[in-house]
């Protein structure tokens, strides 16, 4: 039987998963953030890290990054959204792979088994995305000024891209508003730009709208 760490910031979603899940995995450790994730997963080392995308604290990719390389885990994303830069930039962290939530909970158990396997497990449409990524000529596989931006500042920076004040973004992602100018002046300083304006610009030429 796989062992299996839930992570999701949602209590009632993970009791839903424990139930549809029934004995078919040993549900050996749960967190709420990243990092009750990165504690829990370091401490107990499942077979496989079920890992939602967006988390308090810096998101999915934000654990993966803190893990990478120190355990044994397999990680396979299960989230709601089927938006192609979430599923694109879990892959790109280290996830083996990618469902939503609308799997049933004998396809969840046996993609938890074909990723503590080794093998990769992406819902049909999901792959689509996965294998345009990696098929694209125009687009490089490392880009060094995205690779540099922690995913907090990427969730700011998609905020800023599509309009929003910064009250707005702090409300959206609960954090302060001074939290959100940090990231905005990290971000800045990372990219070498000027200003809010310069910033939505670059997000939007690398599709983070």
């Amino acid at each position: 039987m796989k062992r299996v760490v839930l992570v999701d910031d949602h209590q009632m979603f993970r009791t839903g998963v424990k139930a549809e899940l029934g004995g078919g995995v040993e549900i050996v450790g749960e967190a709420g953030d990243v990092d009750e994730a990165v504690t829990v997963i370091k401490a107990v080392q499942p077979d496989v890290v079920l890992l939602d995308v967006h988390l308090p604290g810096g998101g999915g990719i934000e654990v993966l990054r803190r893990l990478h390389g120190n355990v044994p885990s397999r990680f396979l994303a299960l989230s709601v959204s089927d938006a192609a830069e979430d599923v694109i930039g879990v892959v790109r962290g280290g996830a083996r792979g990618y469902v939503t939530k609308t799997i049933s909970g004998p396809e969840l158990t046996d993609a938890i088994g074909r990723v503590a396997e080794g093998d990769a497990v992406f819902s049909p449409r999901l792959a689509g995305f996965v294998l345009d990524a990696f098929a694209a000529t125009d687009v490089p596989a490392v880009d060094p000024e995205l690779d540099q931006i922690t995913q907090r500042e990427r969730d700011v920076l998609r905020l800023i891209a599509r309009g929003y004040a910064y009250k707005e973004i702090a409300k959206e992602l609960f954090i302060s508003v001074k939290t959100v100018e940090t990231h905005v002046s990290s971000v800045l300083r990372k990219l070498q730009l000027s200003n809010r304006h310069e910033l939505s610009r670059w997000a939007a030429a690398r599709r983070l709208v």
